[in-house]
């Protein structure tokens, strides 16, 4: 019966997404390069891929090691090398200071950041945010042993908020613990300046403040689109996230 319902759901998925790529012009970048974010792993961009290859698009969704700054962009590069011709880069959260950092490779053509960092170059992006309000989730974070989690409270009230319980708990089990120095870590570019840029805001989110978010979206000049969503947009809003991406392939 589950797999029956599963194989439902991912023929929902497929004309939902066939619908999208109906509504945007033929796509230019061909392919699709996903970067999850802090406390999360690739398959947190599970419900957006299928309406990405519904409209032909080749998608990879990399794994962050999490444990470095100059670690994930080498992973995220890796996965740029084995791409053919214009790849529209896209990042979750954290992911953003990543994109940002890789995002001027050539094979890139347009990124998208989704409730994401995007420093500038040599920025410290910590006292940028300090200059906006400290959301709640940052109570449940944990260290052990060099590495940062959520608690599992912090996790399904302000993290995953407004993703359906069982999956939120699902998310929660394949958390990716965090280098405690992560987030220290400064780019030495700022790729938004160099490639046409989107911006997904979470206007209901717990992890990222949206008013920081509208001022990275002003400040990129990006192409800005709001969801009433919590901080995991991509899993509460897959349709809308994939309408952006969808759009930004056609630079």
């Amino acid at each position: 019966m589950k797999s029956f319902l599963s194989a439902v759901a991912l023929a929902l998925a497929t004309l939902a997404g066939s619908a999208l790529a109906a509504d945007v012009p033929s796509v230019k970048a061909k392919n699709v390069v996903l970067v999850h974010g802090a406390w999360a792993d690739g398959s947190s961009w599970a419900d957006v891929i299928p309406y990405l290859r519904a409209a032909g698009l080749h998608v990879t969704s990399v794994q962050n090691p999490l444990t470095s700054l100059d670690d994930d962009a080498a992973a995220v590069r890796r996965a740029l090398a084995l791409q053919d011709g214009p790849t529209v880069l896209v990042a979750h959260s954290y992911g953003g200071s990543v994109i940002s950092e890789v995002g001027g490779e050539p094979k890139v053509s347009a990124l998208v950041y989704v409730a994401a960092r995007a420093p500038d170059a040599g920025e410290d992006f910590g006292a940028l945010a300090s200059k906006f309000p400290t959301m709640p989730v940052r109570a449940g974070l944990q260290e052990h042993d060099g590495f940062v989690m959520v608690s599992e409270d912090a996790f399904l009230n302000y993290f995953a908020d407004g993703v359906p319980t069982e999956k939120a708990k699902s998310l929660f089990s394949v958390q990716q613990p965090i280098a405690k120095n992560l987030f220290t870590g400064k780019t030495t570019t700022a790729a938004w300046k160099l490639k046409p840029s989107w911006y997904v805001v979470s206007q209901k989110d717990n992890t990222t403040s949206p008013d920081l978010q509208r001022y990275l979206a002003a400040r990129m000049k990006a192409h800005t689109i709001e969801v009433e969503s919590g901080h995991l947009s991509l899993v509460s809003h897959p349709q809308e996230i994939a309408k952006a991406i969808l759009a930004a392939t056609q630079q």
